[in-house]
């Protein structure tokens, strides 16, 4: 297989000045891409403000040769990520990946949790996420080409306990990647979402020593630069950790169908283990997979005829 490079390419990555975002930023850098390094400083629960980082990792890429711009942008600012936009396009006339990678924690179990809090991350996480791609959609399309990666979590795809705002964060990212994907085909805009577990300033103290040795950032960034390459899939949910990567799907079992007649909460219970048998189960591509398989199953249940087919 050929290397994968980004000469030419031009890649925002926010959450860039420490961990996971600076990795991934130095990982594009040595492979050609010229790189915005986005980062607003604050700490991990969102408080305060600093370019600090930010310069830091951006000199760190210059240093080696690279091209790289520093910009303390609020991703859930909308004037904020479209002024980092327009400077990068300023500077480089083209924007083709985006790594929406910033994130901060509030962690306390949901009776405790204000919606504050709630509000905050999810603003960080979701929101920062959607407006940072939402600027760059129009660059994308207009280009015919556009990379985006969503930064999700096992704590969105499994839960994790006192983590309500988070865990609904990152679980959003599926939703999203699957609709950005659907709506970026033409375009040839893949979108991917990578659920990663490294040892980061937000995870360092939950970890034991020896595990925070094997999970660091670089051991994840080698899958990133594959989402973001120019041959990159689209619509994958890629799990990523010390050197492992997987991918996680949804699949929905064959169920049941109950006739109008039967149709009442007892059937439904009665039936249960059978909705949950996972023999035939199937990844479902969009909606109207789903609607689809409903309503050829119910008119086939009722033995009526149905124009709409798979």
């Amino acid at each position: 297989m050929s290397e994968i490079r980004f000469d030419e390419r031009v890649a925002i990555v926010t959450g860039a000045g420490t961990g996971l975002g600076r990795s991934h930023a130095l990982g594009l850098a040595a492979r050609g891409a010229k790189v915005v390094i986005n980062d607003l400083g604050v700490s991990t629960d969102g408080q305060g403000r600093s370019s600090e980082a930010a310069q830091a990792v951006a000199e760190e890429i210059r240093e080696f040769g690279g091209e790289a711009i520093a910009h303390g942008a609020d991703v859930a600012d909308e004037a904020d990520v479209a002024d980092m936009v327009a400077k990068t396009m300023e500077k480089w006339g083209r924007i083709d990946i985006a790594v929406n990678n910033a994130g901060i924690l509030r962690d306390k179990s949901f009776a405790k949790m204000t919606m504050a809090d709630f509000r905050k991350v999810v603003d960080v996480h979701l929101i920062g996420s959607a407006c940072v791609t939402h600027a760059c959609w129009p660059i994308f399309r207009e280009q015919q080409y556009g990379r985006v990666v969503l930064t999700s979590s096992s704590s969105g795809l499994y839960g994790n306990f006192g983590q309500a705002n988070y865990g609904a964060a990152k679980a959003a990212m599926m939703g999203l990647m699957n609709v950005l994907h659907i709506e970026g085909m033409r375009d040839d805009i893949r979108v991917n979402t990578l659920a990663p577990t490294a040892t980061t300033r937000m995870t360092e103290d939950l970890l034991p020593p020896d595990v925070t040795k094997l999970l660091a950032p670089e051991t994840i960034s080698t899958g990133l630069l594959y989402l973001v390459s120019e041959d990159a899939p689209s619509r994958v949910i890629l799990g990523a950790g010390g050197g492992s990567f997987a991918q996680t799907r949804v699949y929905e079992t064959e169920g049941i169908t109950l006739l109008p007649d039967d149709n009442t909460p007892e059937a439904v219970a009665a039936a249960f283990a059978q909705v949950q048998d996972p023999a035939g189960q199937a990844e479902l591509t969009d909606a109207f997979s789903q609607t689809r398989k409903y309503a050829r199953k119910a008119a086939e249940a009722q033995g009526l005829p149905l124009s709409w087919t798979d």
